[in-house]
């Protein structure tokens, strides 16, 4: 059995979350030590963190959660297109123009001018496109991995292809797949052994939202959503040299808007608020993510903990009595307390074939709005639930 389209999977006019995964061609070194020459590129990881937040300031796309590997990376997002929704046609255009200006950025030096906002608005046709494009997953996937393949390419002085191909997409059902997709996720450095602990795994959801809860603060990579006028834009590219035009440009990019935010500020906030309507859109005022809702029924102090100890949980078979005050979060999603480990640790295992991850009726569902009868992986997982 094929996997469906990824039209069945995700309907880009209604709110659903996804586990994405990016691989590097061959599954070489993305940002890890290249074993033919012994060099280092770690520091690559934050090329790809640093990208993701800009672009959660200006995408209709939610990050829920994020790892990134050696040669490949991981990402849980939540498109919104109720948030594009209420954002105005002013808002669209200089969000859109500030990732694609229509020209490489080496030969538009400039910020998006009024005027060229003004140009796309007027255009209503184009602008209409543009707005279903900002909450448009496969969009922002796009916008992550180009602009980092070519920074890599030119880094490594070669051509040719750095992602093996389009990145693989698996819709989650439900929040009991949603809860161990994102341990998983978080997980992911200390199953390779990269990490002794989530506290120690940099590049992670897991790793931002323990030091963002410790105070700390990092230089926000959020665009600039304020385009300037044209006359100043004229009157730079002309008496401004390119190369002091390019140097000002890379200067901003360190922090376009010259705020601090706490580090896991740019994520979605873990807790959803359950006295909110669930159509609630939430926008974020702050210009540094999609919106302000939450995703998992639970408070980010017992999410850590449960955390902490499922990586405790290394080898086969250690510590299967989950601590009494966290029964409770697994036990209410209808994971048997004894598969819970087994579940996360090897969620590929469960899930890796499959177009989606979930509880068994979650996926069953799925399934049938997908015009299939079962899903693969849909069996095996049901040994993780109580019945």
């Amino acid at each position: 059995m094929g996997r469906p389209l990824r039209s069945e999977q995700v309907d880009r006019d209604e709110v659903s979350i996804v586990h994405a995964v990016q691989r590097c061609v061959r599954r070489a070194f993305l940002a890890g030590v290249d074993q033919a020459t012994g060099k280092d590129y770690g520091f690559r990881r934050e090329w790809i963190r640093r990208r993701m937040e800009a672009l959660a300031s200006v995408f209709g796309i939610d990050v829920l959660s994020y790892a990134v590997m050696s040669n490949h990376m991981h990402l849980i997002l939540r498109n919104r297109p109720d948030v594009v929704g209420a954002w105005t046609d002013q808002e669209v255009a200089i969000r859109w123009l500030k990732v694609f200006p229509g020209r490489r950025m080496e030969e538009h030096l400039g910020e998006p001018t009024e005027n060229e906002v003004q140009m796309l608005v007027s255009d209503r046709e184009r602008l209409a496109e543009v707005r279903r494009r900002l909450s448009d997953i496969s969009w922002f996937m796009r916008s992550l991995s180009e602009p980092i393949a070519r920074m890599a390419n030119r880094q490594d002085e070669c051509t040719g292809r750095f992602w093996e191909g389009r990145f693989k997409l698996q819709r989650i059902t439900d929040e009991a797949g949603l809860l161990a997709c994102a341990m998983y996720v978080d997980l992911n450095p200390v199953r390779a052994a990269m990490a002794e602990s989530p506290d120690q795994s940099v590049h992670t959801s897991g790793y931002d939202r323990i030091k963002g809860e410790q105070g700390q603060e990092i230089d926000s990579a959020a665009f600039d959503l304020v385009p300037v006028t044209t006359e100043q834009a004229g009157e730079e590219r002309r008496t401004t040299p390119v190369d002091e035009l390019r140097e000002k440009k890379r200067a901003k990019g360190k922090n376009p808007t010259g705020k601090r935010i706490r580090r896991d500020g740019w994520l979605a906030p873990l807790t959803l608020d359950e006295s909110t309507l669930s159509s609630d859109a939430q926008p974020n005022q702050a210009g540094v993510r999609a919106s302000d809702k939450g995703f998992l029924g639970i408070s980010l102090k017992d999410y850590v903990e449960l955390l902490r100890w499922t990586a405790k949980q290394s080898e086969e078979g250690a510590g299967r009595e989950i601590p009494p005050r966290l029964q409770g979060l697994v036990s209410r999603l209808g994971i048997d307390l004894s598969m819970w480990r087994d579940l996360v640790w090897n969620f590929q295992r469960y899930f890796g074939n499959s177009c989606c991850a979930g509880s068994p009726s979650g996926m069953s569902q799925f399934a049938e709005s997908s015009g299939r009868n079962w899903v693969r992986g849909q069996r095996r997982v049901a040994e993780c639930f109580a019945v």
